[in-house]
């Protein structure tokens, strides 16, 4: 099968969640067939990154936009050119016409029997109309994460800027899927959300994975004491606002029960919010090499999310290492787990807290859900993972539509007439 994979911003260094899945994803795609990766990025030209992406997805295409990387300033000023724009900013904002005409250049000239779009900023620079079958990749539904900005808020001014991006978000996300052939959701949650927009059959759900090659149980490794370790991306906003909440409501009463216990914040690039949390039993480290030496150092590992959407790979990757989890139902939403077995889940402060508290003092308790948390994890090797998004990329070449998509302009136009 030869695939076309579309996907804007850098892959390298594999960060983030959406990175860490579509890079496994493509490197076991790439042992069994013919994928060709077209990586679209802003600022200079970057010879090194073009040059490591070529060493371990050989035949990819960069294309450089030239578009400068703003500063806060700057975007604001950015957001507010783009005001009038029908597609939200965090789309408008990839727009490209180098892009766009690589793009077409390689649908007719590789001849690929299936494109996929790699979430929905790529999807801005596809052509109106597809002649090969076309698969977008959503890694969450963006306009619930919006939904969920907007309601938790309470700045006034951050909750109208919500509102109105989520009303563009939610009809620029209605139409682009409406537009592919076939979508891949990470979640039933998820495909029951977009299945108001198109048919169910047309949607396909493949689990996050985990790469068991690094993240496995250590049995001789042992907790540094009291540790309590988040793991993410400090910049991005769902996970500011989930520290932030966690140091706030719910730290001063764990200390309170256990007084040596310990917070460490782990993720590149924190936010000055995130910075300003740092205390005597709270340690920002910012960049890592590898989070797995402080997951082996981890008693227990917390996702206090209550803005998100998607699947974090973060928890299975802590399950898979044999650690104790503590999550809310936002933060474990869409994955195979089970409440009081092999994670444990709370919505309320004081629950979160109690939780946490129980796994550090009753360490019979913690070594039950650990060794639970890693048999589950070992099911989502991405080996197996990648096997069911082949899959779901066969379905779209097989599979024959009645009529043809939707181009933008006509979703958009049966969307205003709902």
């Amino acid at each position: 099968m030869r695939i076309l994979w579309i996907k804007a911003n850098k892959i390298l260094p594999v960060h983030s969640g959406g990175d860490i899945r579509s890079f496994n994803l493509l490197r076991q795609l790439a042992a069994n067939e013919k994928v060709t990766f077209l990586s679209y990025y802003d600022g200079a030209i970057d010879p090194h990154y073009e040059k490591e992406l070529e060493t371990v997805l050989p035949g990819s295409i960069c294309v450089c936009t030239g578009k400068r990387q703003h500063s806060a300033l700057a975007r604001g000023m950015d957001y507010l050119l783009r005001f009038q724009n029908a597609a939200p900013y965090s789309v408008s904002r990839f727009a490209s016409s180098k892009v766009r005409r690589r793009l077409s250049e390689s649908l007719e000239r590789d001849n690929p029997d299936v494109v996929v779009c790699d979430f929905l900023d790529a999807a801005i620079n596809f052509p109106e109309q597809i002649a090969i079958p076309s698969v977008l990749f959503q890694h969450n539904v963006e306009s619930e994460i919006w939904r969920r900005h907007a309601e938790t808020t309470t700045s006034p001014v951050k909750k109208q800027i919500y509102k109105l991006e989520l009303a563009k978000m939610l009809r620029y996300e209605r139409a682009t899927v409406r537009k592919f052939d076939r979508v891949i959701a990470v979640s039933e949650h998820d495909r029951s959300l977009m299945s108001a927009w198109v048919e169910p059959s047309r949607i396909d759900v493949v689990p996050t994975g985990v790469d068991l090659a690094q993240f496995h149980a250590d049995e001789n490794s042992q907790p540094a004491g009291a540790l309590v370790l988040f793991v993410g991306a400090m910049d991005w906003q769902p996970n500011i606002e989930a520290v932030e909440y966690f140091c706030e409501q719910v730290w001063p009463a764990i200390t309170a029960k256990v007084p040596g216990a310990r917070f460490r914040i782990v993720g590149r690039s924190p936010d000055r919010r995130v910075q300003k949390l740092s205390s005597s039993s709270v340690e920002v480290t910012g960049s890592v090499p590898s989070v797995i030496e402080h997951l082996k150092q981890a008693a227990v590992v917390v996702v206090p999310l209550r803005i998100g959407g998607g699947t974090r790979l973060k928890i299975y990757e802590a399950m898979a290492a044999g650690k104790a989890v503590v999550s809310t139902t936002i933060g474990a939403e869409g994955l195979d787990v089970h409440h009081g077995s092999d994670i444990w889940l709370a919505d309320e402060a004081d629950s979160l807290a109690k939780a946490v508290v129980s796994l550090l003092l009753d360490q019979d308790l913690r070594h039950k859900m650990e060794i639970a948390a890693a048999a589950q994890a070992r099911k989502f090797d991405w080996s197996a993972v990648a096997g069911k998004f082949r899959q779901a990329l066969g379905n779209a070449v097989r599979s024959s539509r009645n009529q043809a998509p939707l181009s933008s302009a006509a979703a958009y136009q049966a969307l205003r007439a709902e």
